[in-house]
């Protein structure tokens, strides 16, 4: 197998859609994915994010806009005809065949020369690290190695596009991280163009170039792990990926300046890309906020010491329950219970969005 492969394709969707009956699964997506690049379809489940690949693939029809791999445009171009490498939720290996049979099987249906099958899948193994298990067969293997087989398989071929649908859910947590590893490893030093559908954000955040995500058939958000992170496009977004907090606030501006004002008594100033003034929603996640000496005024109300950080739950004063991460490196001791303390935070690192409409509207 080559180090990189030059073949990998850019795949470009425009208005996409797919229905069932009167539902509509993929509501008019467009995305451009570039070559070589690792994209994740990010989201929780019924969102579209499995249909949208499994268009891509050819297993679904498309009933609206184009998918194209380059300038092509590949809706009518049979599935096994899209030169797609697939890696399921199920691994799908047979078996009735060993390790080193499953991972020839796409070389031998593309009418590979023999001469040329051995030595390819003995280097798939090598790179998936279970060159010492080609005579097994699938009952023998555990999980983990089951999953290194479908990788193999779906390496080995170097397709132009590498579709990957849930490829870890069915592995324990620490294998899942080793995996990811292993795939992201191995993505990287192919070059192949990759989408890869997931709802486990730590896993899309580890692994992906870009991120969509996605709910009920709509992007929500298209960018970069760190971006969709710090950045949030939505509400949505902030609170499936992590933990976000959401403060209601009161919201002037001017010449691009907001004043924000929460429960009355606290007021801070934060740059914003559009002028609005109404009722707003403020998002920070858990370690964004920080104990000062002045603030949002609460009450500690739980306080669990997780080793390199302390989670707090602080009542403020109109109930509403806050999460709070201070670090173990920050700090000598852990906060008691029924302490009184005041919440701040960086105003240039937090998220504004508009109660009504949920648009963003802090930079």
């Amino acid at each position: 197998m080559s180090q990189q492969t030059n073949k990998s394709q850019a795949v470009i969707i425009r208005n996409a859609v797919k229905r069932y009956g009167d539902f509509q699964a993929v509501n008019n997506i467009s995305l451009d994915i570039k070559p070589g690049e690792f994209f994740t379809l990010l989201g929780p489940s019924g969102c579209g994010k499995t249909t949208l690949l499994r268009m891509i693939a050819g297993f679904n029809t498309v009933d609206g806009g184009e998918i194209c791999f380059d300038d092509k445009v590949i809706n009518n171009v049979a599935a096994h005809k899209r030169d797609i490498g697939m890696v399921f939720q199920n691994y799908a290996i047979f078996p009735h065949l060993n390790v080193t049979e499953n991972v020839a099987y796409g070389l031998k249906a593309r009418k590979v020369p023999n001469a040329e099958i051995g030595p390819r899948v003995q280097e798939a193994l090598k790179m998936v690290q279970i060159d010492h298990l080609a005579t097994r067969k699938p009952n023998e293997l555990s999980g983990g190695q089951q999953q290194r087989v479908a990788l193999a398989r779906a390496f080995v071929i170097e397709p132009s596009v590498l579709l990957m649908d849930e490829p870890l859910s069915n592995l324990d947590a620490k294998l899942r991280v080793q995996m990811r590893t292993t795939i992201k490893k191995l993505q990287q030093r192919l070059g192949i163009t990759t989408i890869y559908v997931t709802h486990d954000q730590e896993e899309a955040l580890a692994i992906s170039d870009r991120i969509a995500v996605m709910k009920e058939g709509n992007i929500m958000q298209v960018g970069a792990p760190e971006e969709i992170y710090r950045k949030p496009a939505n509400p949505f977004v902030a609170n499936f990926i992590g933990v976000s907090n959401f403060i209601d606030c009161r919201v002037t501006s001017a010449n691009k300046t907001a004043t924000v004002e929460i429960e009355g008594k606290y007021s801070f100033k934060m740059p914003v890309r559009q002028e609005f003034n109404g009722d707003a929603i403020l998002s920070a996640r858990p370690e964004q906020l920080f104990l000062s000496d002045h603030g949002i005024a609460g009450t500690i109300t739980l306080a669990l010491f997780l080793g390199d950080f302390v989670q707090y739950e602080i009542k403020l004063e109109n109930d509403q329950i806050i999460e709070l991460n201070e670090y173990t490196k920050d700090t000598d001791s852990t906060r008691s219970v029924g302490e009184k303390v005041f919440i701040d935070f960086n105003p240039r690192q937090v998220s504004l969005y508009k109660k009504s409409s949920e648009e963003v509207i802090s930079c």
